[in-house]
């Protein structure tokens, strides 16, 4: 007879995200904490490795490399397209951020400049090649549901 295996754990988690100065980035305070099935590739490796062994209550500062967040930034996802790419765009601007359906990936891109009829974008995740400073607030830890196993995140 084989062993049982252990099921995955839910966490709940309040946030806060500072850059390497100290400015804040984001936070879900105020707001809904971040809920997520351990191993889940929606969640940054390096906040799931902070709280693998924590339970509810604990707090904790955690510094992220690029590696186990959104990895370093990748030259090769900067590139220049031409304008006829934005058709039906109107007042195209830099900073503006568009979804691309390439195959089966959707992506974002935001156009970083704009030179006559060729547009440059960068497909990189905004906080690629940053390291992240979070503190973490751990509310909950709880075993999953077979369903949220199956489903790959939690039902509330």
């Amino acid at each position: 007879m084989q062993a049982s295996q252990e099921k995955p754990d839910i966490f709940t988690v309040h946030y806060v995200l500072k850059n390497k100065i100290g400015e804040l980035v984001d936070t879900s305070e105020g707001s809904e904490p971040l809920h997520f099935l351990y191993g889940s590739p929606d969640v940054i490796k390096g906040i799931q490795e902070a709280v693998k062994d924590r339970n509810a209550g604990d707090c904790l500062e955690v510094t992220v490399p690029p590696t186990m967040a959104y990895g370093e930034h990748k030259a090769e996802l900067v590139r220049k397209v031409p304008r006829s790419m934005f058709e039906g765009v109107e007042n195209l601007k830099v900073g503006m951020k568009f979804q691309t359906n390439t195959g089966d990936n959707a992506q974002v891109v935001k156009v970083m400049g704009m030179d006559g009829n060729l547009i440059r974008i960068d497909a990189n995740h905004p906080l690629a090649g940053f390291t992240l400073y979070f503190d973490l607030e751990i509310i909950e830890r709880r075993e999953a549901t077979d369903e949220e196993i199956d489903q790959g995140w939690p039902l509330f």
